[in-house]
């Protein structure tokens, strides 16, 4: 996973993201995803950021989708921050509307996309980090990280259950300095299937870097 937060001015700036997802180590492709958008900084400290995301989904897992498929994604989110001691604390606020391939079979049992259909969702993620090697997290610190994420979905086309999935996450990682960071970690992610009954559970070695430009001009 790579992201990036790209400041153009004192108030803007540039969301970047793309994710390689895959299944079986690295045998089979479980996701693509590369999502862009549009950052504000607002005076009292919260980041609002509004953009779009291209989501290419592959049958993968003991449950796999019936033909691979393409979303795009216009998503909104708030992200507050405060710091305890040695903690550092992000709420995660996100909305989501999807639109997504929907596959079917014809008579002769190949499958063409037929439409779009139109999904609501949202997210709520709490994120802790913690310094190991230092008190603060300066340059060249070790540190925890750990979040927890839940994903609802809402309006119509939602089935028996509002649950879409959780995520799980613990990671090690390691602050080059303001700009970049590593980290490597595990994530426990549960799915619910759309009949609202079945489910599954994927476990997840997630390897993400975070580069970030200040693109403002210096005095």
């Amino acid at each position: 996973m790579f992201f990036g937060n790209h400041r153009l001015s004192e108030r803007w700036g540039i969301h970047s993201e793309y994710q390689w997802r895959r299944a079986d180590i690295f045998d089979d492709w479980q996701q693509s995803l590369l999502r862009l958008g549009i950052d504000y900084y607002a005076k009292n400290g919260a980041q609002l950021t509004a953009g779009y995301g291209w989501i290419k989904s592959y049958q993968y897992g003991e449950q796999p989708i019936s033909h691979a498929s393409n979303e795009h994604r216009i998503w909104e989110q708030l992200i507050l921050k405060s710091k305890a001691g040695r903690f550092d604390f992000q709420h995660r606020y996100r909305l989501e509307n999807r639109f997504i391939e929907n596959w079917v079979k014809d008579s002769d049992g190949v499958y063409f996309m037929d439409s779009y259909v139109f999904r609501q969702r949202v997210r709520y993620r709490a994120f802790l980090t913690v310094p190991l090697s230092r008190k603060e997290l300066a340059n060249n610190t070790l540190f925890l990280a750990a979040y927890d994420e839940l994903f609802l979905g809402f309006g119509k086309g939602i089935g028996k259950n509002i649950l879409d999935q959780n995520r799980l996450y613990f990671a090690l990682g390691w602050r080059f300095n303001n700009e970049c960071n590593v980290q490597l970690g595990y994530m426990n992610q549960y799915v619910v299937k759309k009949d609202g009954i079945q489910a599954e559970r994927n476990h997840t070695l997630q390897i993400g870097m975070t580069y970030n430009l200040d693109l403002r001009k210096k005095d």
